[in-house]
């Protein structure tokens, strides 16, 4: 069970390795901004490319016909990999040894929807994935086992998002191997030391320069590469796809240097790439040739 972009190079993993896999889970396709054309998941259209089963529910919630097709399916184990559904209780036993979760964070920090753009965002110094079982609360299973990464301050949310799912891909075939062989332990979780990284909104993209400078670039790498960090300038929006610390100092929210360096709250940002709305990305040597934001503009 899975949709996102996250969750293919695991499922292909899985593939390769001559893993018997009975069915695909994946969210329905859905209507494009432009149009109606139908965009499949990531997860559909590698599924459909290798002739495997895909179904797409638009819920699990009181599903009569998927629990019956799963009770007479009689998987031994089910995979969770960014799915986007939660797993209804009625269905949690079917599977012999039960739903197994891939969670791109280091439980019980950063349960929810979005840990890796939180864990940016948050300027954490590491990542990683855990390996649990689903049970009927959100991220609450017990764990058996956690790998980690390093977040260094150029890492965005997209190369880290890439980086977790290989990872996962190498570490989930001997993981099934040892549930299925009976080796391997799970244990709770502690959960007073839990966070929780809830869904990201749009409106979390506006910059607020009276903020340092490191957690703007973390919010420039969290949110990269959607929703994206922006200010507004003439009413128009500005989205930063990357930046740097600079050393110049200045008046907050004020782009104080000729390389399109902004005054923020303590320090300031250098901003390297850049997409005005409705245009294309420009790195800021382009960018400035034919703008009306110059040294001196203020653009809180």
């Amino acid at each position: 069970m899975g949709t996102s972009l996250f969750a293919v190079p695991i499922l292909k993993s899985l593939y390769q390795n001559g893993y018997p896999i009975s069915a695909i889970y994946t969210q329905p396709p859905k209507k494009s901004n432009r149009g109606q054309q139908l965009n499949k998941s990531p997860i559909n259209l590698f599924s459909e490319n290798i002739s495997l089963d895909v179904r797409f529910p638009l819920t699990l919630k009181n599903n009569n016909e998927e629990e019956l097709f799963l009770t007479e399916l009689q998987p031994d184990l089910i995979l969770v990999v960014s799915y986007g559904q939660i797993i209804p209780k009625n269905l949690l036993s079917i599977p012999k040894q039960g739903f197994l979760n891939v969670h791109a964070s280091l439980l019980p920090r950063w349960r929810g929807a979005a840990p890796i753009q939180r864990a940016i965002m948050n300027l954490d110094k590491e990542a990683g994935i855990s390996i649990m079982r689903i049970n009927e609360n959100l991220d609450e299973g017990p764990v058996c086992m956690q790998y980690s990464l390093k977040i260094s301050e150029k890492t965005n949310s997209e190369e880290l998002s890439e980086k977790l799912s290989l990872l996962a891909a190498d570490k989930i075939l001997d993981i099934l191997d040892n549930i299925s062989d009976g080796n391997i332990k799970f244990k709770d979780q502690d959960h007073s030391k839990a966070t929780y990284a809830k869904k990201i909104q749009k409106s979390e993209g506006k910059i607020d320069w009276n903020e340092n400078a490191d957690y703007i670039i973390g919010k420039i790498n969290g949110l990269f590469p959607y929703p994206g960090a922006f200010f507004l300038f003439n009413g128009e929006r500005y989205k930063i796809l990357k930046a740097e610390k600079s050393h110049k100092k200045g008046e907050v929210g004020t782009v104080i240097g000729e390389d399109l360096e902004i005054g923020c709250g303590d320090g300031s940002i250098k901003i390297l790439s850049i997409q005005r709305e409705g245009k294309k990305v420009q790195q800021t040597k382009e960018f400035l040739l034919g703008s009306q934001i110059k040294k001196g503009s203020n653009i809180a």
